[in-house]
């Protein structure tokens, strides 16, 4: 079993990785462009800060979290989700006293046990952004655009933004008592989660899975009806931006999103190309967090990715992704002579950025040069004791079949001209 990967992980070869990258450089692009810069948080937290901050009425918590006990008799939990850790980190290194907004993304780790499904696995990757300082919807306009702007790059087409408000504290308390109303004489169709959930978090209810409880609340209050002026009209100005950035979207009342730290915008990006109608990114705002954990009132919203449902979506779309060039160098070697020498010229293109190689295995001539094929190599280099002698070399090309001999004292020169580096 211990050569086995767990259940609901996934090993990245080397024929897989270049996937991966490229994703990851586009991301980076992408939120450089827009001004924001990477975080890194450590893959473990204190397990209050996911039940203070994520709450304790949620899936996550209650059910999905990889938590236990340190050494030192410490409650420790793997990072469910890059939200709260990043707001810790704001708190604790005191970005607040910096400029605002403080403009942040990561690619991080995210550990959850659930059972294992196509695109989301019990260690899964995202891409995330968060935003902190500004209450203006026009940085809620942004975030969403960040994530249009990458579907636009990767060429993907077909994903609906679907977007919400669910309110302030102030305006959720009106609503929370007018669902409570109508949910109080179906608490015996409910399932035990919904129940649970009645008197902590009654919105929560409406995120419930069971198809059951789904069939229960369609008839249910929507919370844009409930809607304070101040939060009314950040929505208003929500679309507004929006619109003015040219990026279509729905409103759908019943997005909730699945934390308890979201008020106002929440927002969801679904796909059907992943099999059912599925959620591929999602985010919101959560102006009350950082408090929440200790700092000071400060607006916030972000958003996360999955990377691997990401890699899905681009597979089911049909795009694919562009492979890396091979070796711009491979040297052929005959005798111990020859090999030596070559690992030193090796030494020397690598030296000034020219990726190159030599054989390790003492292979065949025949052999090698099916190696150098196999790697995609641009330039193929043949070096024995009589090119050592003669103070040539044999270069191919591998693309065009040319080949020809040039000087062994002037190699590296030639090579760099032929590469044009």
């Amino acid at each position: 079993m211990f050569t086995k990967a767990p259940r609901g992980t996934k090993d990245v070869t080397p024929e897989e990785s270049y996937k991966w990258q490229y994703l990851e450089e586009i991301f980076r692009e992408v939120c450089k462009n827009f001004g924001y810069y990477e975080l890194r948080t450590p893959a473990f937290e204190h397990t209050e800060l996911f039940e203070r901050g994520v709450g304790e009425t949620t899936d996550v918590v209650q059910k999905e979290m990889y938590t236990f006990e340190d050494k030192g008799g410490r409650s420790i939990t793997l990072k469910a989700e890059g939200t709260a850790p990043a707001a810790r980190l704001y708190v604790e290194n005191k970005l607040y006293a910096s400029t605002q907004p403080i403009k942040t993304f990561y690619l991080t780790s995210v550990f959850r046990y659930e059972r294992p499904q196509k695109g989301r696995l019990r260690e899964h990757h995202q891409f995330g952004v968060e935003v902190y300082g500004s209450r203006s919807a026009s940085v809620d306009a942004e975030v969403i655009s960040i994530v249009d702007t990458l579907y636009k790059r990767l060429g993907i087409e077909g994903v609906e933004l679907q977007i919400n408000s669910i309110g302030c504290p102030k305006c959720r308390s009106e609503y929370d008592k007018a669902l409570r109303e109508y949910l109080e004489n179906k608490l015996d169709i409910l399932c035990k989660t919904c129940n649970s959930r009645f008197e902590k978090n009654p919105m929560r209810i409406l995120d419930c899975k069971n198809d059951k409880c789904q069939a229960e609340l369609d008839d249910a209050p929507i919370i844009l009806d409930y809607l304070c002026e101040e939060c009314e009209q950040h929505f208003t100005d929500v679309k507004s931006y929006l619109d003015v950035l040219d990026i279509d979207y729905s409103v759908n009342a019943k997005i909730v999103r699945g934390l308890d730290y979201y008020t106002k915008t929440a927002f969801e990006f679904i796909s059907n190309e992943i099999g059912a109608k599925s959620t591929v990114c999602g985010g919101g705002r959560y102006d009350g967090l950082v408090k929440e954990i200790g700092g000071p009132d400060t607006p916030a919203i972000g958003f996360g990715m999955g990377i691997e449902r990401l890699l899905l979506t681009l597979e089911n779309n049909n795009l694919e992704i562009p492979k890396p060039n091979g070796l711009d160098v491979f040297i052929v070697t005959m005798g111990d002579k020859a090999k030596k020498l070559s690992i030193k010229i090796v030494s020397k293109l690598r030296e000034i950025g020219i990726s190159s190689d030599v054989d390790h295995l003492d292979r065949s001539v025949k052999a090698q040069f099916k190696y150098s094929n196999k790697v995609d190599s641009t330039y193929t280099l043949v070096i024995g004791e009589d090119e050592i002698d003669k103070d040539v070399v044999s270069i191919k090309n591998m693309k065009t079949g040319e080949q020809e001999e040039i000087k062994l004292s002037n190699l590296v020169e030639k090579i760099k001209a032929k590469l044009g580096r």
